[in-house]
């Protein structure tokens, strides 16, 4: 009985010694390195070697949305405040609204301070939109607009996590704990 007992024992110990497994979902080999060309929040066109040499998540959302956007931006400004100082400093996060009709570069600004100072509103054209989001497999529509000209935009939720030479390494979703966010975030900076 314990000859069988012995290798499933070696396998747990040994199993213990490895790095463990990424708390949110690895996509390092099947989503596309980091690469854009948008507009920033200042007004300026940019382009991703604009934003390598620091950690950056990615976020497709709007400002005018009313619950999906500001939970996702205050859950990462939370993991955000849980790292220590430098490590801050070393992380960015590219908010790209698909909204740019009512998305000027002042009004993401604004928006995005509201957040902290890793905080980067984007936008394009539909054209440079489509071109970013079809890169990275999300989609967006706009709603019906209502008599005051006011309509909803559906977007993805997926926040995509990238190192610091802007390979692509993790998605983060909504429903991943704050401290596994952290946790993540610290082991891929760590990584370098």
């Amino acid at each position: 009985m314990l000859k069988w007992l012995s290798p499933i024992i070696l396998s747990a110990l040994l199993a213990g010694c490895e790095d463990p497994n990424w708390h949110t979902s690895d996509i390092s080999d099947i989503m596309p390195d980091l690469d854009l060309s948008l507009v920033d929040e200042n007004g300026e066109q940019v382009e991703e070697d604009a934003y390598t040499g620091k950690t950056t998540l990615l976020y497709f959302g709007y400002t005018h949305c009313p619950d999906v956007c500001p939970t996702s931006l205050a859950r990462m400004t939370a993991a955000i405040k849980k790292l220590d100082e430098s490590a801050r400093d070393d992380i960015q996060v590219l908010f790209v609204s698909v909204d740019p009709e009512r998305d000027t570069p002042a009004r993401l600004r604004q928006y995005t301070d509201v957040f902290g100072p890793q905080f980067i509103g984007l936008t394009g054209n539909t054209e440079q939109l489509d071109e970013l989001t079809n890169r990275y497999r999300v989609s967006y529509g706009y709603g019906d607009k209502d008599a005051n000209g006011n309509y909803d935009v559906s977007h993805s939720s997926g926040i995509f996590v990238f190192n610091a030479q802007g390979d692509a390494r993790l998605l983060m979703r909504n429903s991943d704990p704050i401290p596994s966010m952290v946790s993540d975030l610290k082991r891929l900076m760590a990584r370098g």
